[in-house]
C-alpha cells in the first residue's frame, strides 16, 4: 500500500500537482489496488490505514503512526465486527503495530552490535514476529524458529515484485508490454516463494506445541523478554506507569467492547430477513422457520432456558405452528415453554401417558393438536409446508426416531428445505423410495449427524447447505466423521450449532446468506465456512 500510494503521490508531484491533488491520486490508486488484489482482511486494514494516513498528511499531521493505525482498526471493526475474528486481520494489524512501536527501539538496541543499516533491516521482521507470535499461538500448532531470517531474505524482493506486478496489470491493454513486465515480476516472486519453501524445510525450522491461550501467554512473555533484552535501555518513559495504563486500557476496552459486540452490534449484524433459524439448544433440535410475520418451530430442544433465549433473541413471541417430530427429551423436553404460545401443534405418534400429558398441556393453552401424517400441507405466511413422513397408520416403525415428522418447506423467503428429525438410514431409505424428495437447498441433517445415514438420500437432495443441531462435547460422538465426510463429498458447506451457536439462513437473489452467533473455528484446510457466506 505504501509503495502504491508513494508512486501515485510522486507521479502527480513530478507533474506539478498540489498536495490535495497528490493525496486524491494516492487514494484513487489505493482503491484500484484493493480491487485488483481482492479485499482480504489484511488488505482492507492496510488500505484503511493508508487512507487515514493520507488524511493526516492532508491535514498537516503526517507522523501520528500508531494513532493512524488505531483509528483505522477502530473504524474497520465498527464497520464490520466480524473482522475481529479474522486471524489475517489481527496478524496484519499486530505486525504493523510492531513495525511502528517496536522496530525503532529494537533497531537502536541492535545497532550496538550491528551496523545501523543491518540493525534496521533485522529490526523490521523481528518486530513483526514479536507482535504476531502470541496471536499465531492462539490457533497454530506450529511455531517458526526461522521466520525472522526468512522474512529478512524475502524483504528485498517484495517491493520489486509489487511494482512490476502492478505495472503488468496496468499494461494489460498492451499484451507484449504486460507479458514482459509479468515475466520480470516472476523472478522476485519466485525468490519469495522459494525462500519460504527452503527455510520451512530446514531442520528445526518449526516446533510443535498445542495451540491455545496457554501457548499464547508463553509466547507473549518470550516476546516481551526478547524486546527488553535487545532494545536500548529504558525504551519507554515510565515503564511501570505505561504497563499499568496499558492493562487498564485493555481491561476497559475488553469489557466495553464485549458489551457492545454482544448487544447492539449483534442485533445490527443479525439479518432481519432470515427464513430459517437453527437455535443453539445443546444436544437437541429446535428449528425456527419464518415467512413474512409467521413463524413455525420444529422441536423444542431438551431444556427451557436455551429455547427461551433463542425465541427472545430472534423476536419470536407467538408460533403459528409447533411441530413435535417425536417425543424424545432432546426434541420435546422444553415443550412446556410454549404452552399458550402456539396456535397449532403437529406431532408424531404417541405411545406413553407422559407424551399425551404434554399434548394436553399445550391443548389447554389454546393450541389445536393434530397428529401429522404424510400428505398434510399448509401455509406459513407466503411459504408452503408439506409433511413427507410418517405415513398414516404406519405399523412398520414404532413411535420414536423412525416415525418422526419430516417436514418440507419452500417459498416466501424460505429456501427449499428438508428437516430430517432423527430418522435412521433404514427409514431415510423408505422416505426416499416413497416420497422421492429431490434438490433441497437446505437440509437439517438427521439425528445430530450420527453415522446412521442413507448417503443416496443426501445425494438425491444435493443440498447447498447442511445444518447440524448438536451439543458441544456430547457423549454420542455426534456429528460422526463418516457423515461429515459424506456431506463434504457432496460439496455441501456444513454449519453446526456446537461450533457456531445460533445459525440464521436467508434466501436472497444471489443465493443463501448465512449468519452465525460465533465465527467459524480455525481448523486448517477442513474449516467450516465463515460467519457470513453465500452458497449458490
Amino acid at each position: 500500500m505504501a509503495l502504491v500510494a508513494v508512486a501515485a503521490f510522486g507521479v502527480v508531484a513530478l507533474c506539478g500537482g498540489g498536495r490535495r491533488l497528490r493525496v486524491l491520486a494516492a487514494v484513487v490508486a489505493l482503491a484500484g489496488f484493493v480491487v485488483l488484489v481482492t479485499p482480504q482482511p489484511s488488505v482492507i486494514r492496510a488500505a484503511a490505514m493508508a487512507g487515514v494516513a493520507l488524511s493526516a498528511l492532508l491535514l498537516g499531521r503526517p507522523r501520528a503512526g500508531l494513532s493512524v493505525l488505531l483509528l483505522a482498526v477502530t473504524v474497520l471493526l465498527l464497520a464490520d465486527p466480524h473482522l475481529a475474528a479474522a486471524p489475517g486481520f489481527a496478524l496484519s494489524a499486530a505486525a504493523t503495530a510492531g513495525l511502528v512501536v517496536l522496530a525503532p527501539p529494537l533497531a537502536a538496541g541492535l545497532s550496538r552490535w550491528l551496523p545501523r543499516p543491518v540493525a534496521l533491516a533485522v529490526a523490521v521482521p523481528l518486530s513483526a514476529q514479536l507482535a504476531c507470535g502470541p496471536i499465531i499461538a492462539l490457533f497454530a500448532a506450529q511455531q517458526s524458529l526461522i521466520s525472522v531470517v526468512a522474512n529478512l531474505l524475502a524483504e528485498p524482493a517484495s517491493p520489486i515484485a509489487t511494482v512490476l506486478g502492478l505495472l503488468a496489470c496496468l499494461a494489460m491493454p498492451i499484451p507484449p508490454l504486460a507479458d514482459l513486465l509479468a515475466a520480470a515480476a516472476w523472478l522476485p516472486s519466485a525468490w519469495i516463494a522459494q525462500t519460504a519453501l527452503v527455510t520451512a524445510g530446514l531442520p528445526l525450522a518449526t516446533i510443535e506445541a498445542p495451540a491455545g491461550v496457554g501457548l499464547a501467554l508463553i509466547m507473549a512473555v518470550l516476546s516481551a523478554a526478547t524486546f527488553w533484552a535487545i532494545a536500548s535501555h529504558r525504551p519507554l518513559r515510565g515503564p511501570w506507569r505505561t504497563l499499568v495504563g496499558g492493562l487498564v486500557a485493555v481491561a476497559l476496552g475488553s469489557v466495553s467492547g464485549w458489551g457492545i459486540v454482544t448487544g447492539p452490534v449483534a442485533v445490527l449484524q443479525r439479518p432481519a430477513d432470515w427464513g430459517i433459524g437453527l437455535c443453539d439448544v445443546g444436544q437437541g433440535d429446535a428449528v425456527l422457520v419464518r415467512s413474512e410475520t409467521r413463524a413455525l418451530l420444529i422441536d423444542t430442544g431438551p431444556d427451557p432456558e436455551p429455547l427461551r433465549r433463542c425465541l427472545s433473541d430472534l423476536g419470536v413471541g407467538r408460533l403459528d405452528a409447533l411441530v413435535l417430530t417425536h417425543f424424545d427429551h432432546d426434541h420435546a423436553g422444553a415443550s412446556d415453554v410454549l404452552v399458550g404460545r402456539a396456535d397449532v401443534v403437529l406431532h408424531g405418534p404417541v405411545d406413553t401417558a407422559a407424551h399425551r400429558a404434554q399434548l394436553e398441556r399445550l391443548q389447554r393453552g389454546g393450541a389445536r393438536v393434530v397428529q401429522a401424517s404424510a400428505g398434510m400441507t399448509g401455509r406459513l405466511g407466503a411459504a408452503d409446508w408439506r409433511v413427507l413422513w410418517p405415513r398414516r397408520d404406519d405399523r412398520v416403525f414404532p413411535p420414536g426416531n423412525d416415525a418422526g415428522v419430516i417436514l418440507e418447506v419452500a417459498g416466501g423467503g424460505v429456501p427449499r428445505s428438508l428437516f430430517l428429525a432423527d430418522l435412521s438410514a433404514l427409514s431415510q431409505g423408505m422416505l426416499r423410495r416413497i416420497a422421492h424428495p429431490r434438490h433441497a437447498t437446505v437440509v437439517k441433517v438427521a439425528h445430530h449427524g450420527s453415522a446412521d445415514q442413507d448417503p443416496q438420500l443426501y445425494a438425491d437432495l444435493d443440498p447447498a447447505l447442511a445444518l447440524i443441531s448438536v451439543g458441544a462435547g456430547n457423549d454420542y460422538g455426534h456429528p460422526r466423521a463418516v457423515t461429515l465426510d459424506m456431506l463434504r463429498a457432496l460439496r455441501a458447506p456444513i454449519l453446526r450449532t456446537d461450533e457456531r451457536g445460533t445459525i440464521l439462513v436467508s434466501q436472497g437473489g444471489e443465493g443463501l446468506r448465512v449468519w452465525s452467533e460465533r465465527p467459524a473455528p480455525v481448523e486448517g484446510p477442513r474449516a467450516t465456512p465463515p460467519s457470513t457466506a453465500r452458497a449458490p
